[in-house]
């Protein structure tokens, strides 16, 4: 099976990476913009457009035989338009064990079972090797003007939970817009603040701390909370040390 697809695109920046993990640079045909690692290997990659907005006449041109994507990264509308015309593998990742069934499957597909093997393999190894460290209330913030904050449905929310950082927007959904007033109401011990996608810096820590004075607040690496893949294994190392430095 994995000989039948030669000429891949990838909407997905996570699994990009994954797919230069197996070992497939030579067939990536496209990527998104988003798609940044592995540097500086993913630039020979051709760009399509991006996650949301994939440009359909150039991914046309490439005439791709298998195209990867993602129920939260891409939208509905592009998969089902793009399906119409190529086979579209779509991932739905939640959970941190959604990313390592995923793993598994495209493993398979790909014919790399063992490269698979090996990576969820590690990423569990490093799961049981997270520190025994209280719980922290936790506000994870994503987005500012609107402030924008995550569910309990999210990939990033069960990488909180692993790590012990009580989410107190755990009943919401999604990605929603929230106040800062509605924060400071859930009394957090601690507000994070993504690098990704909006690029949080620490002029606003100082803004969040304004309303927020007794509350701790942090910038924090992204990735490390939302990109699975081959990128686990960075990302859950680093959780392990940064989690109890921060304790």
């Amino acid at each position: 099976m994995a000989d039948t697809y030669n000429r891949i695109i990838s909407l997905v920046p996570s699994l990009t990476e994954l797919l230069f993990y197996f070992g497939l640079k030579d067939r990536l045909a496209g990527r998104t913009r988003f798609c940044i690692h592995p540097e500086p290997d993913v630039e020979d990659i051709p760009i399509i457009g991006g996650t949301k907005n994939p440009r359909f006449n150039t991914i046309c041109e490439v005439n791709p035989d298998f195209i990867l994507a993602n129920k939260e990264e891409n939208r509905k509308e592009d998969i089902e338009k793009l399906e119409h015309h190529f086979h579209v593998h779509l991932t739905q990742i939640a959970t941190i064990e959604d990313a390592l069934i995923a793993i598994h499957r495209l493993g398979k597909i790909f014919d790399r079972d063992e490269k698979a093997k090996d990576l969820t393999s590690g990423v569990t190894r490093l799961l049981k090797q997270r520190p025994e460290e209280p719980s922290i209330r936790t506000a994870y913030l994503i987005w500012r003007d609107p402030w924008m904050t995550v569910g309990s449905d999210t990939y990033i929310h069960d990488v909180m939970s692993h790590w012990n950082l009580e989410n107190v927007f755990e009943e919401k959904q999604r990605y929603p817009k929230i106040k800062l007033d509605s924060i400071k109401q859930r009394k957090p011990q601690l507000v994070l603040l993504s690098s990704e996608p909006f690029p949080f810096k620490e002029k606003h820590v100082d803004e969040v701390k304004e309303h927020l004075p007794d509350t701790r607040v942090l910038t924090v690496e992204g990735e490390w909370f939302s990109w699975y893949g081959a990128r686990m294994m960075h990302a859950f190392d680093k959780l392990n040390t940064w989690r109890k430095a921060i304790s």
